[in-house]
């Protein structure tokens, strides 16, 4: 991979502020602010550009990470930012609006009216979810209306739930939804589109199926995150929650006008190290189709910070070995000079 000349970090006092900065992060999630928080410590200089809120913004409290269970994702967030605190990581509230590859090998981000100058790009900028065209879904999403059993389901174990869908996702959300409750039923909004063996292994194992066409979503009679599901021609049902797959796409459209490859999901490319199919850009979390959960983002956003400084690292060592090198006829090392792909870092 092609980077630019990169210095070995100085001591931390007294340090020159270089216009090229090492690494600009391209979202601020879990996977963004974790590689963050490891390119920090790395003393490495670190623009991070935040793009929001967090996707799971809308629920009442978060789930399944260790020492943080039922923290709210706005919290969850805070904490991480005020982590970087100490380290040489700017935090940029605003996005990135435009990417290009400079002549010299350095990437250009632009934000506002300004660019910035990196080594390496880090797009973590997660996926948008696409709900379904029911009226009063989206006001209950994350508040009653879920994407995750595994982040949800604990909180509605053994009450009336429903799953909205057909087809294979909807019959894979069903019987996994099914663990947490014996009163679970199918939603299918006038397209079963299941087979003969997907209705035989719902009914298998008790889950109800709904063929009418869903009327509009909207909350029970009691004061709390209860769902009535009305319909067409047929009775309401009144469940504790409802979940769904949804459709997704890209968060941000800035990876594809760099010409990182997506697969056949839409989902940005890497490969084991992160990296995408433009060298020097890597891409962490929900983007890259890895399984949506917070501690995998983090672990994600973690180890392409040590590939990136181990790459950083392997540049300054290749620049400082071609000047001590250097003959009078050679003239002066290129700035994006060639490296060799270092190993992968161990993990510990």
């Amino acid at each position: 991979m092609a980077l630019p000349v990169a210095e070995l970090p100085p001591p931390r006092a007294g340090r020159v502020q270089a216009d090229l900065l090492d690494v600009v992060i391209v979202g601020a999630g879990p996977a963004g602010l974790s590689a963050a928080l490891t390119l920090g410590r790395s003393r490495r200089r670190v623009l991070l550009l935040d793009g929001g809120p967090p996707r799971n913004a809308s629920v009442s409290a978060g789930h399944g990470l260790l020492t943080r269970d039922g923290m709210h994702p706005a919290d969850l967030k805070a904490q991480a930012l005020a982590d970087l605190a100490p380290y040489d990581v700017t935090v940029c509230p605003d996005g990135a609006r435009e990417v290009r590859r400079e002549p010299d090998g350095a990437f250009a981000v632009r934000v506002g009216q300004d660019w910035h100058r990196t080594r390496v790009l880090l797009f973590a900028t997660g996926v948008r979810d696409i709900l379904p065209a029911v009226p009063g879904l989206r006001e209950r999403w994350g508040q009653g209306v879920y994407h995750c059993p595994y982040c949800d389901g604990w909180e509605h174990e053994g009450r009336a739930l429903a799953v909205y869908g057909c087809g294979q996702s909807a019959h894979h959300l069903a019987l996994t939804v099914r663990a947490w409750s014996d009163r679970v039923t199918l939603i299918c909004d006038g397209d079963p589109a299941l087979t003969p063996e997907q209705t035989r292994d719902l009914r298998r194992v008790g889950v109800r199926i709904r063929t009418e066409p869903v009327r509009h979503l909207r909350g029970g009679p009691l004061e709390d995150q209860s769902v009535c599901v009305t319909f067409r021609g047929a009775p309401p049902l009144l469940v504790d929650a409802v979940f769904l797959a949804p459709e997704q796409q890209q968060g941000s459209h800035l990876p594809a006008s760099l010409g990182c490859q997506l697969n056949d999901r839409g989902r940005v490319q890497v490969d084991d190290q992160q990296e995408t199919s433009v060298p020097g850009v890597f891409a962490v979390g929900d983007m890259t189709g890895a399984p949506q959960y917070v501690v995998q983002a983090a672990a994600a956003g973690m180890h392409a910070a040590q590939v990136i400084n181990t790459r950083l690292i392997h540049a300054a060592v290749q620049s400082l070995g071609a000047a001590f090198h250097k003959t009078p006829d050679d003239g002066a090392p290129e700035d994006g000079a060639e490296v060799t792909r270092p190993p992968e870092p161990d993990d510990e």
